[in-house]
């Protein structure tokens, strides 16, 4: 089998597809890897998919972050967001005054990009989502309309600005402006959807998908709770735990304090902040370039001053990829054999598992409340 980059480093970021004129070019994928699979008779040798593959290129530009801060967005669109909102301020500042705006979002039973039409689809990019998306489309109309002059906003993991920057190429970065989100390591939309069938729910019947809400983690479709609310469901511990990412992640060029984009946005854990604040959420916002600061200058949000050494502490992913968890290959060795996903992660995290079925008794009986509380690299470190 003849791929783009090395066997199984795939990130799926489907910038090879895109710029392939002769359709030779396939994703092959398998629960726990991706695969730039080329076609040997369509190939034309040309070489433009390695151009825009990261994995085939070493010197992809990153800057040591110019300013570290945290802050929200002043608006009702903070209780919405994952952390403080911050995305969607610079979103709607860009769709208002620059330019388009292109985002993931879930459509069609897919998660993909797309560029925003309206405020609403603004409203459609919120959220945290941990599973892999599609940009495959997407690279050429950001780049024609780079040519024709036109001021683009993509935000996206790392992994998918740096293909993004690599597809316009320099000459046409300067109406590029990017915002890239920390990240730990995103499983295939295939294993979400292993998950989500075996608790009866079919991706095309399924309208909206959330995977958090500021600091609870738990799986949403359609504002229905897999589990009992407050609790975390199976696909959130196998996430937070590093258990299921594609296997690239694990050795992800971009986990590091120098970053790819523009402006990095994360969560501020951690925060020293009044109570009252860091429950509303708050973001950890890195201004990487002169073009990030003037969007930051640009738009109406509360920002102070973060310390750099505790957000690094606080985002692992600011200095190293998340580490492989023991129990991956048992993991997937199960569900390729179609295993209960939900008794798999009960035998891997046995724990784990029985700590949130005593929260969930004690929530039906109301003796507590729903709610819990989670550090970044996936460990439950405090109930309440």
């Amino acid at each position: 089998m003849k791929t783009v980059c090395n066997l199984d480093m795939c990130c799926g970021c489907m910038a090879c597809i895109d710029i392939c004129t002769k359709n030779a070019i396939r994703i092959e994928r398998d629960l726990d890897v991706y695969n730039a699979v080329i076609d040997d008779k369509k190939c034309m040798r040309c070489g433009e998919c390695k151009k825009v593959c990261q994995n085939c290129n070493d010197e992809i530009v990153k800057n040591e972050p110019l300013g570290w801060y945290q802050g929200w967005i002043k608006d009702e669109t903070r209780q919405n967001s994952s952390s403080g909102g911050v995305a969607a301020a610079i979103e709607k500042y860009f769709y208002n005054s620059i330019g388009d705006v292109y985002s993931c979002c879930y459509k069609n039973g897919e998660f993909v990009f797309i560029c925003a039409d309206s405020i609403s689809d603004i409203a459609s990019f919120a959220g945290s989502k941990y599973v892999k998306s599609n940009p495959s489309g997407v690279y050429k109309a950001i780049k024609e309309k780079l040519r024709n002059g036109k001021k683009i906003l993509f935000i996206g993991l790392p992994c998918q600005v740096s293909a993004v920057k690599l597809f316009v190429g320099e000459n046409l970065e300067h109406g590029l402006f990017t915002v890239d989100l920390i990240c730990h390591g995103t499983p295939t939309p295939e294993l979400l959807y292993v998950y989500l069938n075996q608790h009866g729910i079919y991706q095309k019947m399924v309208s909206n998908i959330l995977f958090r809400s500021k600091s609870n983690f738990q799986l949403i479709t359609d504002a229905e709770y897999i589990t009992t609310k407050g609790t975390c469901d199976a696909y959130s511990i196998a996430f937070l735990s590093g258990l299921d990412y594609t296997e690239n992640c694990y050795y992800c060029n971009y986990a590091c304090s120098a970053r790819v984009s523009d402006i990095t946005l994360g969560d501020s854990w951690g925060s020293e902040l009044p109570k009252e604040e860091v429950k509303k959420g708050i973001s950890l916002i890195l201004a990487n370039t002169s073009k990030g600061k003037y969007l930051l200058n640009a738009i109406q949000i509360a920002i102070q001053p973060v310390d750099k050494e505790k957000a690094i502490k606080e985002n692992n992913q600011l200095c190293r990829p998340t580490e492989r968890n023991s129990g991956r290959s048992y993991f997937f060795k199960e569900i390729k054999a179609g295993s209960s996903f939900d008794k798999i992660i009960w035998k891997i995290f046995p724990w784990i598992c029985f700590k949130q079925l005593i929260k969930s008794i004690l929530i039906k009986s109301r003796i507590i409340g729903g709610g819990a509380k989670y550090n970044p690299y996936g460990i439950i470190i405090q109930y309440k």
